[in-house]
């Protein structure tokens, strides 16, 4: 590492298979102008848990366009890395201990889930400051958080320099009511979900338009979806999904849209 002293906490190290395939869904198609070709770009997944189980399967999915592709896996805690070892797959994938400093990387592409919402909200601001910094020109990095199996989750897209858009994501075949998307907004709105907060406001209108779409329901889960969030359009909500993408069971906004008053 260089010298470079890991920062943060070492957390909760939770982690079950799939839990994160939402987001990695939700990201494929944006990998592909992050990371361009003629590059070997590298990817860091930063606070993998106690298992690297979501880290190999993540290095699995990008691998399929882009065989150039290094992962680096970063952790805080030195045996969850030394544990993750059995995984590296050499020149390609690996296990370092790391933090916010990103183990003196400069990624283009970096995931932190479950991870900030762990920290006081002073502390979280500023990794998501440290993080812009360390990314590469034109980098991303992605902060959110999700239930123990990925049914329920949220994540901030955040550049080098600004955070861009908020993203709620359900499993719709067990999805009662977006409302229960306020469990698991990241860790800049958790707290903000109160009247008078935009982020407030977005899942109240998309508990109502959820309650409006009711007839949908008999054409499945995914249509009620849809309908959802063609409601909320109509409502003036500038939502970022194409109409290819409205039954897939995310909500993509513009950061300025929710961000806190």
């Amino acid at each position: 590492m260089g010298g470079v002293r890991p920062r943060g906490n070492i957390t909760r190290g939770t982690t079950f298979p799939n839990r994160l395939r939402r987001l990695d869904r939700w990201l494929a198609p944006r990998v592909t102008g992050l990371l361009r070709p003629g590059t070997a770009p590298v990817v860091v997944d930063l606070g993998y848990g106690a298992h690297p189980v979501t880290t190999v399967e993540w290095f699995r999915r990008l691998s399929v366009g882009r065989p150039d592709l290094r992962m680096v896996g970063l952790e805080i805690d030195p045996e969850r890395v030394a544990a993750a070892a059995a995984a590296t797959v050499p020149g390609r994938l690996e296990f370092r201990l790391g933090g916010f400093e990103l183990a003196g990387l400069r990624p283009r592409l970096v995931r932190a889930m479950n991870v900030l919402r762990q920290y006081p909200e002073p502390e979280a601001a500023r990794a998501w400051h440290e993080l812009a910094a360390g990314l590469a020109p034109g980098g991303r990095f992605v902060d959110g958080t999700c239930d123990e199996i990925g049914r329920v989750a949220s994540w901030v897209l955040h550049d080098e320099a600004r955070p861009l858009t908020l993203t709620l994501a359900a499993d719709l075949a067990s999805l009662e009511s977006p409302a229960v998307l306020a469990e698991r907004l990241p860790k800049a709105l958790i707290h903000r979900n109160v009247p008078g907060e935009p982020v407030h406001a977005l899942l109240a209108a998309a508990e109502s338009a959820w309650r409006q779409a009711a007839g949908w329901q008999v054409f499945g889960p995914r249509d009620r979806w849809r309908r959802t969030l063609v409601t909320l359009q109509e409502a003036g909500w500038p939502v970022a999904e194409p109409p290819s993408r409205r039954r897939d069971g995310t909500l993509t906004v513009p950061w300025e849209s929710v961000a806190p008053g």
